[in-house]
């Protein structure tokens, strides 16, 4: 048992004055666990997939809904409407966190998912600016917020569920299926955007072809909801150990704002910092990329998807490993190694990226999809670990919304900007070593979870055996912390 581990677990029986019981350790049912993750990581894929279609079609988006201006200004007028998306987001975040945390995760996971095959579907029925002239760029910002209010309760919400009903040994590998779920949603909507824009001509898709992935989205967001309404709500969420926790859960949602930025403002800094270094690198390489090489560089669309698509398809096949690493040497190393390798990395990447031929892109690209697997793997298991059960879900929602609001979702934005108006096409890479320093910083004050309960939760165990050994470990510590010095 790692060190921070016995010393938490001994704090916890000091506290509570005895030994754990048998009834103070939390089995997890293997069945109902693989459930919970698959199903989770399965409604993951789908949102993203809806979420992810928009930045893959940025370029053609932005010929039919902003036809009057410059290729440039079409671009960052799409991006425009991209980051809108995000603009709603933190309101998104504090209208589903609080209720997640009073009426359950599952009820308000279930509620986001089919907002944003709405808003997805919908997206896919605007007519084209030709058609009906201003009205179209309203609806699809209308739309686009619709999926951004969404999305504000979504993520908090689908790592508070999984890291809830992980157990402890194990949080790190079955919570980042989460995000295994959500790049396979973005490798899903590439794989699709790449196949149509190789099939059809230019014509065709900026006639209807561009539709068809935001059409999927109303069947894909019906399985998705089944799947969430079959879930049963976590085990922390139903336990509520003490009785502050219990109350802080029945207070309203003004004051579980006030609560969670007076006590608990240093882990909202904190999950800031490590969503910001997450999120620019995401934002960037799934966002940004595509039209960086359509816009920047003049490659074709099809090749620029199909690059992107092959860092998507790494990242999968990366992150569960990465996972599984963060809970054996700690989620702090993996974060401080990523964020050092992505301030010494970042120029060479965007230089390979850069160069003709075949392979020099495919390994810029290749990095970049390293980096962000080793900020996304322990992601959906170190954030919620900042915050005690009864407010996690609307903490969560707070600190991830508005970091994501203000520094990811403007990250295509931003750099477009950036390149358009010093001419420079590194600045993307300067834009991630920024990042990569504030992530660095941050990671000196996280405080390590690999292998610990969750604040307000119970120890979670695996299996029976499990819970016998932590048992016995329990008491050896108690026995120890009433010796006197």
């Amino acid at each position: 048992m790692p060190r921070q581990v016995r010393e938490e677990l001994t704090r916890r029986l000091r506290r509570n004055k005895r030994a754990l019981r048998k009834e103070d350790v939390q089995v997890v049912e293997p069945p109902l666990l693989r459930r919970a993750v698959g199903a989770s990581a399965l409604g993951n894929c789908m949102e993203w997939f809806d979420f992810g279609v928009y930045s893959y079609l940025a370029a053609t988006i932005g010929k039919v809904f902003f036809p009057g201006a410059s290729p440039g200004a079409q671009v960052i007028s799409s991006f425009a409407t991209f980051a809108a998306a995000f603009v709603v987001r933190p309101l998104g975040g504090l209208v589903f966190g609080p209720l997640g945390d009073r009426l359950g995760r599952q009820k308000v996971l279930a509620t986001t998912m089919i907002m944003m095959a709405i808003g997805t579907f919908a997206i896919g029925l605007i007519p084209s600016y030709a058609t009906i002239g201003i009205a179209a760029p309203v609806l699809l910002l209308l739309a686009r917020m619709v999926q951004g209010f969404s999305t504000g309760g979504e993520y908090g919400g689908a790592t508070t569920f999984v890291a809830e009903y992980s157990p402890d040994r194990r949080r790190g590998f079955l919570s980042s299926w989460l995000d295994f779920g959500t790049f396979v949603g973005y490798a899903l909507g590439s794989a699709l955007v790449t196949v149509l824009n190789l099939a059809l001509t230019d014509a065709q898709m900026l006639a209807w072809g561009w539709r068809v992935p935001f059409l999927i989205a109303g069947p894909l967001g019906a399985i998705g909801l089944y799947m969430r309404l079959k879930l049963e709500e976590s085990p922390a969420f139903q336990q509520q150990l003490d009785e502050h926790e219990k109350s802080l859960a029945q207070s309203s949602a003004g004051s579980e704002f006030k609560t969670i930025v007076k006590k608990h403002w240093p882990a909202l800094l904190i999950c800031m910092g490590i969503v910001l270094l997450y999120n620019v690198t995401n934002y960037m390489v799934t966002g940004y990329l595509p039209t960086y090489q359509t816009e920047t560089l003049r490659r074709s669309s099809g090749s620029a998807d199909l690059l992107v698509l092959i860092g998507m398809v790494w990242i999968v096949l990366l992150i569960t490993f990465i996972g599984r690493l963060s809970d054996h040497v700690g989620r702090r190393p993996v974060y401080a190694v990523a964020a050092v390798a992505m301030i010494v990395l970042a120029v060479p990447s965007f230089l390979l990226i850069k160069m003709h031929g075949t392979w020099p892109p495919v390994l810029g690209v290749l990095i970049l999809a390293t980096l962000l697997a080793g900020f996304a793997a322990p992601s959906a298991a170190t954030l919620p670990a900042l915050f005690p059960t009864a407010v996690r879900y609307a903490a969560m929602g707070i600190g991830f919304n508005f970091a994501v609001a203000a520094f990811g979702g403007t990250t295509p934005l931003v750099t477009a900007a950036l390149v358009g108006a010093t001419g420079n096409d590194l600045m993307p890479a300067y834009y991630l070593m920024a990042a990569g320093v504030i992530g660095l910083v941050t990671v000196k004050f996280l405080p390590e979870s690999a292998q610990m309960p969750l604040h307000g939760s119970q120890p979670m165990v695996g299996s029976e055996e499990e819970q016998r050994e932590l048992l016995s470990t329990s008491e050896e510590l108690y026995e120890a912390a009433r010796k006197p010095a």
